[in-house]
Order: structure tokens, then C-alpha cells, then sequence
């Protein structure tokens, strides 16, 4: 592959929250080895804020998928502005598009085949790729598995940390904050409210911590959008917040993305299941301790930061005992911010 020393490279990453973070180490190691390139991001509207501010992109282009518009928009209008940012980028004359998703993407292919770059680098034999990396056999975490991008462009060394911006932000609260997120989109992945409560009350007894309590907001029987707001009550009620001599609790339900990001900035750890939350957090820099149901450890495991990782043999979290998350995190010995 041709070493130009400022080549524009465009990276599609069309999925979810987790997997285009796990795709940020790539992103900061192609700044690295290119400072003059230019680099650009082809991602939805659903995953974009994880690039908000990166600094080693150039610019971020956002479609809308049909699914994720607003009440607003129309199908037609969606359509319009993604036909204009594509003629834009084909008209950009690209070196390099890579497909980061790491299994076979036909439809990205095409897509960007339409865009007429140098090269297509991505993963598998789909056909219609100039590079085509196997797909992985080693069960490789998923930082690791897209990496191998990077020694097509003369990098060497394992992947750095993953980056997510925090964004401005209320002054930080003196003493130590935990992060205690309660939602997960799997059954296998969702802890007990009563657990995340008594959790909550043993870590306080145990010292002197603020705590914020994060989850989707929203009714479970919403088929569209399915919130915790009834087991963020219970949590509360179990805990006994707003009462005096109890545990400092912030409720923080967190509509939208940048909200979460936000939320998490706030935060010096995080108590979460596996999923979105656990990877913008390690993109934060935050310590973790991470509840994993019936899903790849392996692969999935907080990246670049330090992380105490639960999951029984029965693959659900309800397997789980209050105990075993208070010493995960006692083991974390997480420090105080320095003023």
C-alpha cells in the first residue's frame, strides 16, 4: 500500500455506540503516523456524538438512517441531504476508504465503490474490496481486530487507549463520584434493581462517595424505545434518596447520547453492564467494573483502562451477588481527583 505522507482517508463505521468507539484507537493512531493527512468519518446520526470533538479527524460526515429521523423529517429530505454529502466526498477524489466493521459489508462496498477512492480496505472476501483482511480467528477484542488496519500503513505496537471527548461541563463535584447505570438492552445483561440499591448502600457505608444514578428514561413496554424509569424509582426508593442520612444520589436519567457522555464526564468510575455506557466510559478514561451476561468477555471487555469484569457460567447477570461487585470495586482502588 502506498505510504503518501498526507493521503485522504475516509473511515466507515456505520454501527453501534460501542463498536465505533472500539474504532477510535485506529482513527488516533492514523493521525499519528499522517499529521498532514486528512482523515474524515462516515458514521449515523445515531453514533455521531461519539466523535464529537475527536480532534484527530478532520471532519465527521452523519447520515440519517430512515429509522432514526424525527416526527420532522421526511423520508425524501433524508435521502436528499445523504445524496449531497456523497457527491461531496466522491468529489473529494479520496485515497483510502476503510470499512472498519469487522465482518463482510456488502451494501458499505457498494456505497463505497460509488464514492470511486484509490483503494476499499475491509474485512473478509465480500468481493469488490482492494484489500481484504480475513476475518478473525484468534478471538481478538474488537479494538484489536479492526487494528490490523493500521499495518497496512506502516504502524506498528499494539492499539492505544479508545477516545471519547467530554464535553464542557458543571465544575466537578468535590470527593469521588460513581457512576451506577442501570439499563441494558439484554435480558441477560440487566442487574436486579434491589442489587444496584444495595450496592449503592454498602459502598456509602463503607466511605464518604457521591453517587449518580444513570439510565434510558422511558416506559419498558415502549416496543420502540423501552426506558427504566419505573426501575430507576425502585432503585431510588430501595436507597432512600432525598431522606436524610442516606446515600447522596443523583437521579440522571439520560435521554440522548451527548447527555450520557456528559453524564459520564461527571463521573470518576462506573458500575454498568456490558454494553454503550461501558465503552463511552472507558473512553473516558474511567475505571469500571462491568456486569456481562450472554456476551463475548473477550471481546468486549473495557479497553485501555482499569476494569474488574464479572460474568458467571450461567451467562446472566441476575447470577450475580451484591458482595462480588462491592469487592470488584474495592479492588479498583480508585483515587480521589486531585483538586
Amino acid at each position: 500500500m502506498s505510504l503518501d505522507p498526507a493521503p485522504k482517508i475516509l473511515i466507515i463505521r456505520r454501527d453501534n455506540i460501542g463498536d465505533l468507539v472500539c474504532t477510535t484507537p485506529l482513527i488516533g493512531a492514523l493521525r499519528q503516523r499522517f499529521p498532514h493527512g486528512w482523515l474524515g468519518a462516515l458514521v449515523n446520526s445515531y453514533n455521531a456524538p461519539v466523535l464529537e470533538g475527536n480532534p484527530d479527524l478532520d471532519e465527521v460526515f452523519v447520515y440519517t438512517k430512515a429509522k432514526h429521523r424525527s416526527a420532522a423529517e421526511s423520508l425524501a429530505a433524508i435521502l436528499w441531504r445523504r445524496l449531497m454529502m456523497m457527491r461531496r466526498l466522491r468529489a473529494m477524489q479520496l485515497d483510502d476508504v476503510i470499512i472498519a466493521t469487522t465482518s463482510p459489508q456488502p451494501r458499505v462496498i457498494r456505497l463505497a465503490r460509488w464514492l470511486k477512492p484509490k483503494r476499499i480496505v475491509g474485512f473478509g472476501d465480500a468481493g469488490g474490496l482492494d484489500i481484504a483482511l480475513p476475518l478473525d480467528r484468534q478471538n481478538r477484542h474488537e479494538v484489536e481486530d479492526v487494528f490490523r488496519v493500521a499495518s497496512l500503513y506502516g504502524i506498528d505496537g499494539p492499539p492505544p487507549a479508545c477516545r471519547v471527548m467530554a464535553p464542557a461541563g458543571p465544575a466537578r463535584a468535590a470527593g469521588l463520584t460513581i457512576g451506577i447505570h442501570i439499563s441494558a438492552r439484554k435480558p441477560s445483561q440487566r442487574w436486579p434493581a434491589d442489587r444496584f440499591a444495595e450496592t449503592i448502600k454498602v459502598l456509602a457505608a463503607q466511605d464518604s462517595l457521591r453517587f449518580m444514578l444513570l439510565w434510558s428514561p422511558g416506559d419498558s413496554e415502549n416496543p420502540l424505545h423501552p426506558g427504566d424509569d419505573a426501575k430507576a424509582r425502585e432503585v431510588l426508593a430501595r436507597v432512600g434518596a432525598g431522606t436524610t442520612a442516606t446515600p447522596a444520589v443523583e437521579a440522571r436519567p439520560t435521554q440522548t447520547l451527548p447527555e450520557l457522555i456528559g453524564a459520564l464526564a461527571e463521573c470518576d468510575a462506573l458500575i454498568c453492564a456490558d454494553g454503550g455506557a461501558m465503552h463511552l466510559a472507558a473512553g473516558l478514561g474511567l475505571p469500571i467494573v462491568c456486569l456481562f451476561g450472554n456476551s463475548g468477555a473477550a471481546r468486549w471487555r473495557p479497553w485501555g483502562v482499569p476494569y474488574r469484569l464479572l460474568q458467571k457460567p450461567s451467562l446472566n447477570v441476575s447470577d450475580i451477588g451484591v458482595n462480588e461487585v462491592v469487592g470488584a470495586f474495592a479492588s479498583l482502588n480508585v483515587s480521589r481527583p486531585t483538586p
